[in-house]
This record gives C-alpha cells, structure tokens and sequence, in this order.
C-alpha cells in the first residue's frame, strides 16, 4: 500500500483537515491546525506531503521521525501541528487497514467510557451562573472556564474578587459531587498567580491550568506551593522535552493538544512520560470532529487519563459545530458526562467528504484570535 495523494481543507469555524489517498482505496483524516494560524500550517503540510507521496503509510513511527527531525530547523507550533495532522491520518488509515480501531493498536482499552468536560466561558462573570447550569443539565459533570478577563500586571482587589466569584458561582451550582476547572489563560502573572491561588483554595476546582504563561517556568515550583489546588498546563507545548522541566516541577495535569503536539504517537509518550512523575492527562481540544476522535483513542487506552475537553458548543464555533462535518454522530455518544467507547476502525468517525470540500470551496475561514490592550494601549494577554 502507497500514499497516493494528499489533501487540506479549510473548514468554518477555524478548523483545518488533512486527507490521506492510498492507492488501495483506504483513506485516513487528520487535523493540522495552530488556532489562527491554519494557512501557515497548511503550507508546511504540503512541504511535508513531498516527503509521504509514495510511502507506505503502515510506517507510522519512522514517518514521524523524519517529518519531526528530518529537516535541520525543527519543532515550533506550525510545524509540530502539521506532524500532528498528518499522524492522525497515518493511525486512520493503519485501523482500518487492519479493520481495528486505534485504541487497539495501541495496547487496548483500559476504560469503557472517557469523562468530558463543557467549556462556560467566563470572561464575562455575570454569565458564569447560568452558563455552569445549562451545562450541568445538559448532563456534564464537570466544566471549565476563564478564571478572569483582562487582568493587570498586579491585580486589583476588584479583580482578584472577580476571579473568586466566578469560583464560587460554579461551586454553588455544581454542589461537591462535580467538578469545574478554571483557566488563567496566560493572562496572569506570576505574582498574581502567587495571590489568586491561596484564596481560591476553598473553592477546590478540578485544576487550575496555564497559571502563567509556558515562558514563566521557573515560577512553577513557587506556584506549585503556594497552595494544594493541582495545576495544568500544555495546551503551548509541543514535544515530550517541552513537558519534563514543570513535570518535574510538580504540575498535576499535562494538556498537550493532539493536533499541535506531534499527533497520537506523541500524545502518547507525554501520557508515559507524565505517569512516571504521577501526573495525568487532560487533552486540550477545543477543535473539530477528527481532532476530538483521535484523542478519545488515545484516552481509551491510557492509564493516567484524566478528563477530554470537547467543542461541542463552545463560543468559538461560530458557522459550523463539531458534528457538522461528520456523518454519523454515533461515535461520539455522550452519557452522563462521558463518550462511550466504540469498535468502529481508525479513529472512529466517517468525516462527511462532500462538505468539508464544499466548505473549504466556499472560502473556508480566516479566524484569528482577538488582540487585547489595557487602558492605556499597551498589549494584554487576551
């Protein structure tokens, strides 16, 4: 079997697909994409493609290492996502090659159902009540927000109270049996982060994640011990290296991002990597269907699984939602708070071809994220 054409799609709201041909008629799917960022990594998929036209696609793990360290320049978000992109295609189509769905090849499952979380929002504290009860009716348990908007480089006492209302808001309305999460975004500098911590400690959230920004690592250890909430970070890191300096730090969760973090193969070695420290994972994931479904096996198999976000609502998907490009939801089948395992092959889930073409020949999108400044016009972490 030879790979015989590779394809990428732009897709609204902000998602980029890639298709894999072999010239046995097996087509995988991936996801490459860097949020607002989706041309540039669409241009290194097609300098990558140069290299996979004509290979066997069954070589996963050699393919990987030359697509991540065959050129002299290496690693970064751009080309880290196309890897990514194009490994999840790779595993598609080696699954349903062999009629068997990822989670098998990669040792079986070790769980029957994967936990998720709903994203509330937050930047807005006003919404945070009823935005955390529409979710938990809808039968989450858990759910996750920004912990603050815009903050200053030293917080006011009219921000740190903000933070800690929307804490206690969703503590409130989750009562002790459920979870919420809050995320500092990066928007929080480490003194704040120093401050904040300590008094939301009563709220006990799941995790606190990207208590600052991925260049601040030497204030992990500090952050760590400044109270007993777990910390989370790796959604902004892209190798297994990346992940050992707040490893050994003592960060809780590690989130890296199956379509930035080199794809499954990767994936998987934090996961290995972040079990030797005790830690778990918790894979960012505010992208598409293909994106989410590579992640589900992943989790299926993994030992030190934490929880999966999803984008199933999310403020982001604006023109399309997660299943809009999918023809059949069935894998992804939500229970009390959680997807259900499924023995489909590959990653699962049958992509709809005629619309994804269709919506990358309408135009696709060019989403970028917002650009924030404080008051007096200086750039803010948004």
């Amino acid at each position: 079997m030879k790979i015989t054409r590779i394809e990428t799609f732009l897709a609204p709201p902000r998602w980029l697909f890639v298709r894999i041909e072999t010239d046995a008629g097996v087509v995988g799917w991936g996801e490459p994409v860097v949020e607002g960022r989706a041309e540039p990594v669409r241009a290194a998929v097609e300098v990558l493609a140069e290299y996979l036209l004509g290979q066997d696609p069954a070589r996963i793990e050699d393919h990987w290492q030359v697509m991540a360290k065959g050129g002299f320049y290496r690693g970064g978000p751009v080309l880290s996502s196309a890897v990514a992109g194009l490994d999840q295609a790779l595993w598609d189509i080696k699954g349903r090659h062999c009629g068997l769905p990822v989670h098998q090849l990669l040792g079986g499952p070790v769980r029957e159902r994967v936990r998720a979380y709903a994203w509330v929002g937050g930047d807005d504290p006003r919404a945070v009540r009823d935005a955390v009860a529409a979710q938990a009716e809808a039968g989450f348990t858990a759910v996750k927000m920004n912990g603050c908007g815009r903050m200053s480089p030293v917080a006011t006492r009219a921000e740190v109270r903000g933070c800690l209302l929307r804490a206690a808001a969703a503590r409130e309305v989750l009562g002790d049996e459920r979870d919420f999460a809050l995320d500092f975004h990066g928007r929080v500098s480490p003194s704040n982060a120093r401050r904040l911590l300590p008094l939301l400690a009563e709220y006990a959230p799941m995790f606190v994640e990207e208590p600052v920004l991925p260049e601040h690592t030497e204030a992990l250890p500090g952050l760590v011990g400044a109270s007993g909430i777990p910390l989370a970070l790796g959604e902004r890191l892209y190798t297994r290296r990346e992940f050992m300096a707040p490893l050994q730090a003592g960060v809780a969760v590690v989130q890296p991002d199956i379509s930035h973090a080199g794809g499954i193969s990767e994936l998987r070695r934090i996961a290995a990597l972040a079990e030797t420290y005790g830690a778990h994972l918790a894979p960012h994931c505010p992208l598409g269907p293909v994106a989410l479904a590579a992640c589900l096996q992943v989790a299926f198999t993994t030992p030190n699984f934490l929880i999966q976000e999803q984008s199933l609502g999310i403020h982001y998907n604006k023109g399309a939602e997660l299943l809009d490009y999918v023809v059949d939801p069935e894998p992804f089948r939500f229970e009390q708070g959680a997807f259900l395992r499924t023995d489909r092959p590959g990653l699962g889930v049958e992509v709809d071809e005629r619309a994804v073409r269709a919506a990358d020949a309408a135009g696709g999108h060019a989403w970028r994220n917002p650009v924030w400044r404080y008051d007096d016009g200086a750039f803010a972490e948004w």
